[in-house]
């Protein structure tokens, strides 16, 4: 790999990190403006396996912002990114994929002050990506739930 090459990979590395952190902050800030221009036109998400729906990401954005309006503080973090870069035939420009582990924690919407989360969930996220002329999007989204825990009820699963 050349020089050249080397520096484009993690120009693209960078990027895909910053897109993954965006969708975090569009999610934990409700600003679903900000999530959906995040996707491709034709971009998806998959929450089904966290109680939700599966859909283009402007019906995943008024499912997600009617879900999440019970919660006044959301803390997604996305880690353990594993990036794989691909040029797949039938693209018109370059594709990656990110696997992800997150955590969340989220407190209730109360009048109460600053406590402990009333909910945190981990598990998986499965990103597509596609190179636009705008820059890396998520093309899909799937999320993986693998645990949930109400403090007052002890861990449950999905």
């Amino acid at each position: 790999m050349t020089q050249r090459a080397e520096l484009a990979a993690v120009v693209d590395r960078l990027a895909v990190d910053e897109l993954i952190t965006a969708y975090a902050v569009a999610v934990d800030d409700g600003d679903w403006t900000a999530y959906q221009r995040l996707f491709t036109r034709d971009g998806r998400a998959d929450y089904r396996s966290a109680g939700g729906i599966e859909g283009h990401a402007g019906q995943i954005a008024e499912w997600l912002a009617e879900s999440l309006a019970l919660f006044s503080m959301r803390q997604h973090l996305i880690v353990n990114r594993r990036v794989r870069f691909d040029i797949m035939e039938h693209d018109t420009g370059d594709t990656a994929s990110v696997r992800a582990d997150y955590l969340n924690p989220m407190r209730f919407a109360t009048d109460d002050g600053p406590t402990a989360p009333d909910l945190v969930c981990g598990g998986r996220y499965g990103f597509a990506l596609l190179r636009t002329p705008e820059g890396w999007r998520l093309r899909e989204v799937v999320v993986e739930e693998k645990w949930r825990r109400l403090p007052a009820q002890g861990a449950t699963t999905p």
